[in-house]
């Protein structure tokens, strides 16, 4: 398998990014293309003993940064490693492209100027993969669609739930679709219209899940528009952050807490393992015609890695066709 990894997506690229291509390559022994600055790149190779290691650099003079305008930086920095990396996979010279890069300029880039969209679908969506203790659940979409229609929502269903299948192994996923109450009929007009619509497709469709129940592993794929899921997955985020930042400082409070803190470390370890994102590494792009797996900004060597992992997993699933196949038969029902 050769996966092509942004080597200048993140925000303290290309450190960390080489150093998850280096676990990566050793890992899973695939090859790993490094895409970017040639120069950057090899400097920091030359930090680790690549022996053995199937590594490969295409160079890109250009890289987009987290500051640039997506539509923008789509259009003027045609050389840039996210460019370069997608047009690998178009091409067949890669099976899936890497990043931990400006999220809008991914999305931008491979819906208009490099992949194009899967042939039936409405509009991509960005996707996240989280794990609250429990099970892993596809949140989609969280920021490609602010403004969503009930057939987007269909395809982001049937999308999510493929994903879910070929990639992450959930032989049956639930879907559901997030809104303010578990009961039918509950919702904005596009819940509920949507609702209706999934009710009619061959998923497991479970009907609506508020987020306490996202939280508590109810669902496999929690569907909604771009506007509502960007804000639950920063709301998650940042709450996840406060309680461990809050914990941290009680312990340290006087000599009793720290003491038991002591003695609770690994506890607090395994807790934190569990929720900590960069054990999920990053997340598909889901509606365009290639494996493209987003990472954050902040990714570190181990967070790179498993993004890469993603990819392998959903390059082993076969998801593309896949995903092609379940909208041409949603799209000519028998």
């Amino acid at each position: 398998m050769r996966i092509a990894l942004d080597a200048m997506g993140s925000d303290a690229c290309p450190g960390p990014d080489v150093a998850g291509a280096v676990l990566a390559a050793r890992e899973y022994g695939d090859t790993i293309v490094l895409i970017g600055d040639r120069d950057r790149v090899q400097a920091e190779l030359a930090r680790h003993d690549t022996r053995g290691l199937n590594l490969e650099i295409v160079h890109a003079p250009e890289a987009i940064t987290m500051s640039d305008s997506p539509a923008i930086a789509g259009k003027s920095k045609r050389q840039s490693s996210m460019h370069t990396g997608m047009n690998l996979v178009k091409t067949g010279d890669a099976d899936a492209f890497v990043t931990a890069g400006n999220t809008g300029a991914a999305l931008v880039i491979a819906t208009v100027h490099t992949l194009h969209r899967i042939e039936h679908v409405k509009r991509p969506a960005l996707s996240s993969i989280i794990n609250f203790g429990y099970d892993t659940v596809i949140m989609l979409d969280i920021g490609a669609n602010a403004d969503s229609r009930p057939e987007f929502l269909e395809q982001f269903a049937i999308m999510g739930a493929l994903y879910a299948k070929h990639a992450l192994g959930q032989e049956n996923p639930r879907v559901a679709l997030l809104s303010n109450g578990e009961e039918a009929g509950k919702g904005s007009e596009l819940v509920r219209d949507a609702a209706a619509r999934l009710s009619k497709l061959p998923l497991n469709f479970i009907g609506n899940v508020e987020p306490k129940e996202v939280m508590r592993g109810a669902a496999d794929v929690v569907v909604t528009d771009g506007f509502t899921g960007n804000i639950f997955i920063k709301t998650a985020e940042a709450t996840l952050s406060m309680m461990f930042r809050l914990l941290r400082d009680e312990i340290k409070s006087n000599v009793l807490t720290m003491t038991g803190g002591v003695l609770a470390k690994p506890a607090f370890r395994r807790a934190f393992h569990r929720v900590d994102p960069a054990e999920i590494g990053g997340a598909p792009l889901l509606g365009v015609d290639g494996v493209v797996i987003v990472g954050h900004g902040s990714s570190d060597a181990r967070a790179v890695k498993n993004a890469i992992r993603q990819a392998r997993m959903a390059v082993s699933g076969n998801v593309i066709q896949a995903i092609r196949d379940g909208l041409i038969q949603t799209a000519n029902p028998v």
